[in-house]
């Protein structure tokens, strides 16, 4: 994502001003900032020098005036009154110079409030000088120390989130982004945001466990190719999240640095005596209860949309080959993928373009040339919705009577908004598709021992899943099974299964023209569904996206009450085509600022 394009993201979503060629303001966004005093003498004159309006300092009225010239060039009729606009003197008032003016407005709307702030929020009160990213930073690493192994609950567990924050997110990585914010201004929206990722992120200055004390000394000597991205656009990386060993099961245990023959669970917090949710459980929990600004997780069966339908998060599972996974522990690379675990639909989108791109470390990655925007952002639109076609399996749907509820609030509201919405039939084979197993059992020996083989640290003593099995330094219970079972994998039946002609193979690529031309022939945008129940699944939703290898975005659609007897989070899921990223972010994001779901864990509010 371009400088540019991410200031002027920031711009619009912050001040309402749309702009032509597609990039329109959330029309629900953050409030407009309140009008600033007539008068502002105290304003540094990098606040004040750029004023077009005669008060002193840069406010939405000076953007406000700059925004009707937009597309005014030398010679035009009105080009007297609009030179003035033309900041960065090339003859032309374009999104440049909007987004450069922006970067001068002053930040009036009280003080900054770590709790549910997103990066539009963040960058405005970094611009302003409210806070730092040292500062933010360090907000971010209290919130930790003070929520993540404390009991909040009466009768609950703490959260378990995090397995390592980082020493050096402080005095390096944000110290750095303040630098480069002081001399070249924000260079990015992820300019200094703190930024969670799943314990299989190789990261170089902290250890990748993938939740296993067998691999505490897994200290990698580079970071994987989409944490690269993430630190080439400012962010910083406070910290590795918790997540299910070797991201095997959804319960989120793990056994990483504790004592040989114990393992924490994850907890929601909403209800800690509730899982997260996995295989990304720590990544969710974090997020959700505001110990990051935004997270990572990796989803092979529902591994991303799971705990973010449990907690009430934005959750994007990619196109797989359209994020690199070189230099994550992989389960199953034919359907492994990683992703963005956010509290906003607009923060995904931010956090998304940081980490896509050809990568030759991972072939996949090939097939997304030419397919891949300039950002992801400009698909957010309030009006999205507008127009567009969805269709839903009634058999996807479940009998739980709260997601029955809420997925007949989300159709009303889908409707409400101008779409359509209609129960369609499942397409021939529908039932292969989803009934398609997970790559996880005859893939996870051959595709782990690749990264052990590529990545490992050589002090790491278990280097095969057969060793892995034998230590003392695992999840309780998982020696045998799954461990020791999917040790005995030959590569013989691995080829069988995931090779070029594998049975698995073949039927995901059959399962991805399905419903790719199921789409076609109905008409529609996406297919929609809910993502689970109140902390439980729904029979197979989860494997429509891996088994065909379509993207997929979950985002809140309510909460059960306790009259009902359960209070968790349901999501809606969006389904949509190969390399269909931008759309689908669109319509979720439309979706979003017509519902406003998320709410906010009561029991980690700001810090007294």
């Amino acid at each position: 994502m371009s400088a540019l394009t991410r200031r002027t993201v920031a711009v619009c979503a912050t001040l309402g001003v749309a702009l032509a060629g597609g990039l329109v303001a959330p029309a629900a966004a953050l409030a407009a900032p309140a009008p600033a005093p007539s008068a502002a003498p105290f304003l540094a004159p990098y606040y004040t020098e750029l004023d077009r309006t005669g008060d002193d300092q840069v406010t939405a009225a000076d953007l406000a005036a700059l925004a009707p010239h937009i597309g005014s060039a030398t010679g035009d009729a009105d080009w007297a009154d609009a030179a003035r606009f033309d900041l960065d003197d090339d003859g032309a008032v374009t999104a440049s110079d909007l987004a450069d003016l922006s970067e001068r407005i002053i930040y009036d709307d009280g003080p900054f409030q770590i709790v549910e702030a997103d990066a539009v929020a963040m960058q405005a009160a970094m611009n302003a000088g409210v806070i730092t990213s040292v500062s933010l930073t360090q907000q971010y690493l209290d919130r930790i120390a003070a929520y993540d192994k404390v009991v909040r609950q009466d009768g609950g567990r703490p959260l378990n989130s995090i397995i390592t924050t980082s020493q050096v997110a402080l005095t390096a990585a944000a110290a750095a982004a303040d630098a480069i914010r002081a001399e070249k201004g924000m260079t990015s929206m992820l300019l200094g945001i703190p930024v969670a990722l799943k314990d299989n992120y190789d990261t170089a200055d902290m250890p990748t466990t993938a939740g296993c004390g067998c691999w505490n000394a897994n200290q990698t000597a580079s970071d994987a190719s989409m944490v690269a991205g993430l630190r080439a656009d400012g962010a910083v990386i406070i910290a590795k999240a918790s997540m299910d060993e070797f991201a095997i099961n959804l319960t989120s245990q793990w056994s990483a640095f504790q004592p040989a023959g114990t393992a924490l669970t994850v907890s929601s917090p909403y209800d800690t005596t509730k899982t997260s949710g996995g295989s990304s459980g720590g990544t969710g929990a974090a997020i959700a209860a505001n110990l990051a600004g935004i997270g990572f997780g990796t989803d092979t069966g529902g591994s991303i949309r799971v705990p973010s339908t449990y907690n009430q998060l934005v959750g994007v599972r990619p196109t797989v080959g359209l994020t690199s996974r070189a230099g994550i522990v992989p389960l199953a690379l034919s359907q492994d993928t990683g992703g963005p675990i956010a509290r906003s639909v607009q923060d995904a989108a931010i956090a998304l373009d940081a980490v896509v791109g050809e990568d030759p470390n991972d072939a996949a990655t090939a097939r997304q040339a030419g397919k891949v925007p300039e950002s992801y952002t400009s698909f957010l639109d309030a009006g999205s919705l507008k127009g567009k076609k969805f269709g839903y399996i009634e058999s996807m749907l479940g009998t739980n009577p709260i997601t029955a509820r809420l997925f007949a609030q989300a159709k009303a509201t889908l409707e409400a908004q101008g779409a359509t919405v209609v129960p369609v039939a499942a397409p021939d084979g529908f039932s292969a598709i989803v009934g398609e197993g997970s790559g996880s059992g005859p893939e996870f020996n051959h595709d782990l021992q690749k990264y052990i083989d590529a990545y490992l640290n050589p002090d790491v003593s278990a280097r095969s899943l057969l060793a892995i099995s034998q230590s003392p330094n695992i999840v309780p219970g998982r020696a045998t099974s799954p461990y020791g079972q999917r040790a005995t994998v030959t590569e013989a039946a691995y080829q069988a299964w995931a090779g070029p002609e594998g049975s698995h193979t073949l039927q995901l690529a059959k399962g991805k023209q399905t419903m790719m031309a199921f789409m076609d022939a109905q008409g529609l945008d996406a297919v929609i569904y809910p993502s689970g129940n109140p902390y439980s699944t729904i029979g197979t939703n989860m494997r429509l996206s891996p088994n065909t290898g379509l993207p997929a975005v979950t985002v809140p659609m309510g909460q059960g009450t306790a009259s009902e007897g359960a209070t968790g989070g349901v999501n809606l899921e969006f389904l949509g085509r190969d390399f269909g990223e931008g759309p689908l972010l669109g319509l979720a994001y439309g979706f979003e600022q017509a519902t406003h779901a998320r709410t906010t864990p009561s029991a980690y509010g700001p810090l007294d």
